[in-house]
């Protein structure tokens, strides 16, 4: 990818490139900083933490391949709105990719918001609007305080489980548009050559294995 927009799910098990490029990428960098009143001082401004980046562009999902179009594979337009709504809904963050000639971004991101609709005209072409805001794993810490002598000194704090990240080891895979059974070996299993442990593990024929069909379920190894 030389030069575009990549957004990918849990590890790249689910990804897609956009089919066409925004005509510009809104980042909005801020710092929370805060202004306080001292008695006998001049106004003070305290410094704190950077916000999290937030990233907002506006495009189309195409529904024939026009010259404008960047992409070998295209989707259906409704394809990729189910990607992007699916996303939402797991409550995971997904992986955001710019790739330009100035500068690239690369990060975990939450989809803030998502905005679509069918473009007049009967074409089928998808209009949309989408909000991005990055997303930093964390670990919550659990205070525990003894209920005999909550002031005492005898307070523990033990780490909860880190939140989710984006990658999640499934034990079945759907193929989206582009899959090979090397990839998705490469991709899950570590190692392309162990293709044809999938093959036998789902009951994959010669003839098909150059024709999966979208959609399909496959067991994993």
């Amino acid at each position: 990818m030389p030069y575009g927009i990549e957004l990918s799910f849990n590890d790249k098990a689910e990804i897609f490139q956009l089919p066409v490029m925004p005509g510009s990428l809104e980042i909005s960098e801020a710092i929370s900083s805060k202004t306080y009143d001292i008695v006998g001082l001049r106004e003070i401004n305290v410094i704190k933490n950077l916000k999290l980046s937030q990233y907002g562009f506006s495009s189309l999902f195409p529904a024939q391949r026009y010259p404008f179009v960047t992409v070998q594979i295209l989707l259906q337009p409704i394809e990729y709105v189910r990607f992007i709504v699916k996303w939402m809904e797991s409550a995971q963050p997904i992986r955001f990719i710019f790739i330009s000639d100035r500068y690239n971004i690369n990060t975990l991101a939450s989809i803030e918001s998502f905005d679509w609709k069918e473009v007049a005209g009967g074409a089928g072409d998808i209009d949309y609007n989408i909000k991005l805001k990055m997303y930093v794993p964390y670990t919550a810490q659990k205070v525990e305080i003894s209920s005999q002598n909550p002031s005492a000194a005898g307070v523990t704090t033990t780490a909860a489980p880190a939140r989710p990240d984006e990658t999640q080891q499934p034990k079945t895979y759907t193929l989206v548009a582009g899959d090979t059974l090397w990839a998705v070996a490469k991709q899950f299993l570590g190692n392309g050559a162990r293709w044809p442990e999938i093959q036998r593990l789902n009951d994959i024929t010669d003839a098909e294995i150059k024709r999966l069909q979208i959609g399909r379920v496959l067991k994993l190894p």
